[in-house]
């Protein structure tokens, strides 16, 4: 009984690893840069669910891969970085495709709120270092079926 507490208490709390992560659809995106054209395998959060989940839990992310955020429509995006073990880089995406700003090396486990600083659509998770090795920055466009 006192087990079933502690296990209750736990996951109240936050504690509590989930058993399984979401299974996300993975999808080809490309982000255009002044280095050229970038090919990229994300996995796609639409779902209420997905959008919360997220890459939390995730130890680890492939150079070429990341997570694409879409929401409904545009407004102020604010992430966090509780629950990831990854430091990332968010590309925050305009309704034309366009990148509207990016922030580099997220701190893991952070409760700071990340805003998109304008109307976003979308947002692409990176492992940390890929914006600089890719070269990108406000302007540069994504190559996705959902971008205008």
């Amino acid at each position: 009984m006192a087990a079933l507490f502690f296990i209750f208490i736990i996951t109240l709390c936050g504690l509590a690893v989930p058993s399984s992560a979401a299974a996300f659809e993975k999808k080809p995106l490309a982000i255009i840069t002044a280095t050229g054209r970038h090919e990229l395998t994300v996995e796609v959060a639409s779902t209420s669910h997905e959008l919360q989940q997220g890459l939390m839990f995730r130890r680890s992310l492939g150079a070429d891969e990341g997570m694409l955020f879409i929401y409904a429509k545009p407004h102020e995006v604010k992430m966090w970085m509780k629950n990831t073990y990854i430091s990332l880089d968010m590309v925050f995406v305009r309704e034309n495709g366009t990148v509207l700003r990016v922030e580099r090396d997220t701190e893991p486990f952070s409760l700071r709120t990340i805003e998109s600083g304008g109307p976003a659509i979308a947002v692409i998770e990176l492992l940390a270092g890929s914006a600089d090795r890719l070269g990108i920055k406000s302007g540069d466009k994504v190559d996705y079926s959902t971008f205008k």
